[in-house]
């Protein structure tokens, strides 16, 4: 990993097309600022993290799976509540 050092308003240039400038540090936050062509996406690192633990928890999930959920919190003394959605 390359590491360099900025300070407010100094850039980074990725490539002839992305350009990266920090445009305020704070105690605990750095705020970024990203131009970039669109046709580049550009996302936070935990969302697609947390995506990819979704996907793995619904492909790992089933009816089975649920009926030994709903045993184990039983088991736990929390019972299953009615579905407010469903009247």
């Amino acid at each position: 990993m390359l590491v360099i050092t900025r300070k407010t308003s100094e850039s980074i240039l990725i490539g002839d097309e992305i350009e990266i400038t920090v445009t305020e540090i704070g105690a605990e936050r750095v705020k970024i600022g990203i131009n970039a062509p669109k046709g580049v996406p550009i996302l936070r690192k935990e969302l697609l993290e947390t995506r990819e633990l979704n996907r793995e928890a619904s492909a790992a999930s089933g009816p089975r799976e649920m009926a030994e959920l709903l045993k184990l919190l039983h088991l736990h003394g929390v019972e299953e509540q009615a579905d407010p959605k469903k009247k």
